[in-house]
């Protein structure tokens, strides 16, 4: 019985040690996930410039609240995350946000993207912010979606590869003679 008590007291010593690394560790990431989330947007700039949208600047709504007149940004961005709307936008201290996105553009810059409703204009601002700050508010959303839809844009480029890979075999595939 000595035996199992010892190592089970070992046992749970090295949990307790794991516990401290654990706390020290967790704290050396937080301390630098801004940078992290910098050099990933870094590195996904390539992919958000094939697969990123253009965003809706400014509009007109009709009365059925569909758009027409509408004009997009150049740079192509893609959402990572939604915040509940600040009370206003910084160009326009007068103009309520109606929604709030964090957004990656295609040159690895983040951007609150503010959309303001008057019922006629729907108009937008793009807010630079800086992917600390874009933690702090979107929390750690903002890297997940970045991470997961890089890992789900490598999928469907390895599905696209192997469906090439499969056609090219079947056309240059030598004739059956039977």
């Amino acid at each position: 019985m000595d035996e199992i008590e010892a190592g089970f007291e070992k046992i749970m010593q090295k949990i307790e040690d794991m516990k401290k690394t654990d706390a020290t560790l967790s704290e050396q990431v937080k301390a630098h996930d801004g940078e992290l989330l910098g050099r990933m947007a870094a590195m996904a700039k390539p992919v958000v410039k094939s697969v990123g949208l253009n965003l809706l600047r400014i509009g007109k709504q009709d009365t059925k609240n569909e758009l027409y007149d509408a004009n997009y940004y150049t740079e192509k961005m893609i959402v990572l995350g939604k915040s509940d709307p600040a009370a206003f936008r910084p160009d326009d201290p007068s103009k309520k946000i109606a929604d709030q996105f964090c957004v990656l553009s295609e040159k690895g810059k983040f951007y609150e993207l503010m959309y303001s409703s008057d019922g006629f204009i729907t108009d937008s601002y793009l807010n630079p912010i800086d992917p600390k700050s874009a933690i702090g508010v979107y929390g750690y959303d903002v890297m997940f979606m970045l991470y997961q839809g890089m890992h789900d844009y490598m999928k469907s480029e390895e599905e696209l590869l192997s469906a090439l890979e499969k056609v090219i075999g079947y056309i240059f595939a030598t004739p059956r003679t039977t």
